[in-house]
């Protein structure tokens, strides 16, 4: 049996920086998942991960991530993606400072 498809956000960290940043629907990066492009449909998904793939000298490691969709934006669906949201977590800094 299929499994259902989920809704799909696209990752990857930036190169210099090393932080977490999601594709937006504009076609830059954000550091915030509730700002990233959602991908409804697998067709959609597999265009996303082709645009989010063209900058390979800024972005390194960029995939799919499932994402739940809710009024304030998409929202993770797996706890390793809710940990990539907060940053670091082996001390407080980083985005957990600023939330």
């Amino acid at each position: 049996m299929a499994r259902k498809f989920l809704p799909k956000v696209a990752t990857g960290n930036h190169l210099l920086e090393g932080d977490v940043v999601y594709f937006t629907a504009q076609g830059g990066w954000t550091r915030l998942h509730e700002e990233a492009a959602v991908a409804e449909t697998p067709e959609a998904a597999d265009a996303l991960l082709a645009q989010a793939s063209a900058f390979p000298q800024e972005i390194v490691g960029v995939y799919l991530a499932d994402a739940e969709l809710t009024e304030e934006g998409p929202q993770p669906v797996h706890f390793r993606e809710a940990f990539r949201t907060r940053g670091p977590s082996n001390y407080f800094h980083g985005k957990q400072a600023e939330l």
